[in-house]
């Protein structure tokens, strides 16, 4: 169901409702957004007013709503409390969950312990509310981070080695696997993108060794130079946040018939290191350099694909990339130069 337009033309904070069947949706769909006051949360918040209307759209976090957030309905709650999860979505009558919060790989190598807790146990939380309040669909994101060491490098495959050497990559191959059994055993339509770096310039950095690539386009702008803590020539597989925003809805509006992987889809986007994003930066700022110091998250790095294989999502519901380096580029320094 194609309900926006493309984000070639426009932004995915820019989706406009087109369609009566929309609109009647509008009516039956009520959505809370748990961990909106990250880097992706805030952006999806704001795709999905755009479809469903703000007063249908709760965005929630554990801190006090910032930026953007303050201008729709927001709870301020911590998942880790079960009983208020399930109030809060019998009091607002929720049919679909986003379920957003995790502490990412190179925080939760900080505290492995928590980041487990948190991580599984949230999730936990949210697929026994949807069993048994019957929700109508759950989104959870999994990760590149699910992979690891022996994983073949190039072109991951979907199906593949998985032997995640973080805690946070051990959560989220758990937590497919979780995911995937409430759908077989409960019938919960659970949906999950393995999603790559993702590079946005609306919040800042999250935690993730990707992070590098958010930024240096904050660094490059005030400072003229960066120091990454990754090699120059680490390739990682990316994706601009008005693609990952895309994918996302995109997949939770795709017929269930259409959604054959129900662990977790492979997505991509570009891949690239960081000698050439600072080569394409420097086509815009001249006098930007850049420096490497690696540091632990270079071992965290080398462990990930270099690249993804996402013919599974292309082929079961549409997924279509918008965005390579040099537009992402184009388009993060023309929007930071504004604000």
């Amino acid at each position: 169901m194609q309900n926006y337009k493309s984000a070639a033309t426009i932004h995915a904070s820019e989706i406009l409702i087109t369609s009566p069947s929309i609109q009647q949706l509008m009516k039956k769909t009520k959505i809370l957004l748990i961990g909106a006051g990250g880097q992706l949360g805030a952006e999806l918040t704001q795709g999905l007013w755009k479809i469903y209307g703000q007063q249908n759209v709760i965005a929630s976090d554990i801190k006090d709503a910032q930026g953007i957030l303050k201008e729709g309905p927001y709870e301020k709650f911590d998942v880790m409390q079960r009983d208020k999860l399930f109030e809060l979505l019998k009091r607002n009558e929720i049919t679909q969950v986003y379920h957003l919060a995790a502490l990412l790989s190179a925080t939760g190598e900080k505290d492995p312990r928590w980041a487990w807790k948190l991580n599984m146990e949230s999730l936990l939380f949210v697929l026994e509310a949807a069993h048994e309040l019957k929700l109508h669909k759950v989104y959870w994101p999994s990760s590149i981070a699910a992979f690891g060491p022996t994983t073949p490098k190039q072109n991951t495959p979907q199906d593949t080695i998985m032997d995640p050497a973080t805690v946070y990559g051990i959560t989220k191959l758990a937590g497919e696997l979780w995911c995937e059994y409430y759908f077989r055993r409960y019938g919960v339509d659970v949906r999950s993108l393995r999603y790559p770096g993702l590079i946005g310039w609306k919040t800042p950095p999250g935690g993730g060794t990707t992070d590098y690539a958010v930024d240096i386009y904050f660094k490059a702008l005030k400072e003229k130079k960066y120091e990454c803590f990754l090699s120059p020539d680490t390739y990682l597989p990316m994706m601009y946040m008005d693609d990952a925003v895309k994918a996302t809805i995109d997949l939770m509006e795709a017929p269930a018939e259409k959604v054959k992987v129900r662990t977790s889809y492979n997505i991509s986007a570009m891949s690239f290191c960081p000698a050439q994003i600072a080569a394409t930066i420097k086509k815009h700022l001249p006098d930007f350099t850049i420096t490497y110091q690696p540091d632990f998250r270079q071992s965290i790095a080398d462990s990930w694909p270099k690249s993804i294989d996402d013919t599974a999502a292309r082929k079961d519901w549409g997924w279509q990339h918008q965005f390579g380096l040099e537009e992402m580029t184009t388009d993060i320094l023309k929007n930071l130069n504004s604000v």
